[in-house]
């Protein structure tokens, strides 16, 4: 897409579970890794699932020691601090670990499946070693790799909304999607300006006089404690520019955009 690798798309169960969006992706000839929601019902024979959480229960567990049909799969969080979760290809209807699309259920407790900690996700990405894989136009991704794709979603979201509320994408006073998207463009225009701009910028006339530190530069230790920045500080350029230079147009973009390197 636009020259971008990715490994899959990514969404959450308002897009996962229209089968019109996912059978759109298929055609495209997209990987996609996207939740369900947990107690959609499928049409099925009496005694089978009927919900994703019905696949889920139907596993077997006997404990961390004996997991039974699930999997031991690690996730690193934002923090960096690890846990231990487990997943599990599992059949709903058509969907199945060797069909089109599989099933695959994550979450910290297999034994009460818990509200949140517990994903249940469908994907076209085929099964290492299933027979699926010979013929799919998408690599196997095991267990541990879709769960890892669908974790970084929750980041990549919420990176998202940080930089949508410092540019101020969502500060409109209009009705219309056409309006809405014309603010958003022109925010979009203001915001390269500035950073052309700043990144343009002559050095010093005074060559005793230190080059100005990039505003950014104070928090490029790993996890370091921001500056507190609240009101006014927000803004892209946080005061009047000397002559026809711009005052710190990249204050808050740049850490955001580290964050999620």
């Amino acid at each position: 897409m636009a020259g971008f690798p990715f490994r899959a798309v990514v969404a959450d169960s308002a897009y996962g579970d229209q089968d019109g969006f996912r059978g759109e992706l298929r055609a495209a000839g997209l990987p996609f890794v996207m939740a369900l929601k947990p107690r959609h019902g499928t049409w099925a024979y009496g005694p089978d699932a009927h919900t994703p959480v019905d696949a889920a229960r139907a596993l077997s567990w006997n404990g961390p020691d004996d997991p039974g049909q699930w999997e031991a799969v690690e996730r690193t969080f934002h923090d960096g601090h690890s846990e231990t979760w487990y997943a599990a290809d599992t059949a709903l209807g058509a969907w199945g670990p060797d069909g089109h699309t599989r099933l695959v259920v994550a979450t910290k407790d297999p034994a009460t499946l818990p509200e949140k900690a517990t994903w249940y996700l469908a994907t076209n990405l085929p099964r290492p070693g299933s027979p699926r894989e010979a013929e799919s136009e998408h690599p196997p991704a095991d267990l541990e790799e879709i769960t890892r794709i669908y974790g970084i979603r929750h980041w990549i979201e919420q990176a998202y909304k940080q930089v949508k509320d410092q540019l101020g994408w969502a500060d409109f006073q209009v009705r219309s999607d056409t309006a809405i998207r014309r603010h958003q463009t022109l925010v979009n225009c203001a915001f390269s300006f500035c950073w052309d701009a700043y990144l343009d910028q002559d050095p010093p006339d005074d060559p005793q006089q230190p080059a100005t530190e990039p505003p950014h530069a104070a928090q490029d230790a790993e996890r370091g404690e921001p500056e507190s920045r609240t009101g006014a500080h927000c803004l892209l350029a946080q005061s009047a520019a000397p002559g026809s230079r711009l005052a710190h147009p990249l204050d808050k973009p740049p850490t955001l955009v580290a964050g999620l390197v």
